[in-house]
């Protein structure tokens, strides 16, 4: 495969996560995009601030390409966490409009940069630092899919809403009485188990 062909299938693949992630969002309330829905606070706004950090860094700072952006939640002496959750201040529109920039950003990088050039992630430890531009796009794929997972599975918490992306819900059947059976099923075959 040529680089070009493999810069094009990372692209697809980070895109597609990073489209996931935003779908999300859709059609919630501020309250329910912030609302902590696991002890340890996940929510879904929280992971698009996180996704767009991750990419900065990664995809920008590491190649010495830094995007300018301010992010004072990853500064040194921030609160522990603080790039996981919006403020009430940090609207849902900064945040998601954050995130797009940092897609661009990235995808700049993508395109100037050859995959087998060699950055330096800044807060990994000096002598293990190195990265090349294609372990990076990997790794940003698999973090920002990770979160497109638990997003998914905070939606369907929330409202029900569920799907891998807007159109494709990938699920074997999309009738409520179906789940309910499937459910039950598999709550007897936990029990018996």
């Amino acid at each position: 495969m040529t680089a070009r062909g493999t810069k094009a299938d990372l692209r697809f693949y980070l895109q597609s996560a990073r489209d996931a992630l935003l779908w999300k969002l859709e059609g919630l309330s501020e309250y329910d995009a912030r609302r902590p829905m696991t002890p340890t606070g996940t929510n879904l706004l929280g992971m698009v601030k996180h996704a767009a950090g991750v990419e900065l860094g990664y995809l920008g700072d590491t190649f010495g390409r830094p995007s300018g952006e301010p992010l004072p939640w990853l500064e040194e002496g921030a609160e522990p966490n603080a790039d996981m959750w919006a403020t009430a201040d940090e609207s849902r529109e900064r945040i998601t409009d954050l995130y797009r920039r940092a897609w661009a950003h990235a995808d700049a990088t993508l395109d100037a940069l050859p995959l087998d050039t060699v950055g330096r992630v800044p807060w990994w430890p000096d002598g293990r630092d190195e990265v090349t531009l294609h372990h990076a796009v990997v790794r940003v794929i698999a973090d920002t899919h990770r979160h497109a997972g638990h997003a998914d599975i905070l939606r369907e918490l929330m409202d029900g809403t569920v799907g891998m992306n807007r159109g494709n819900t990938s699920l074997a059947s999309d009738d409520p009485a179906w789940w309910e059976q499937h459910r039950k099923r598999l709550e007897q075959v936990a029990r018996e188990a």
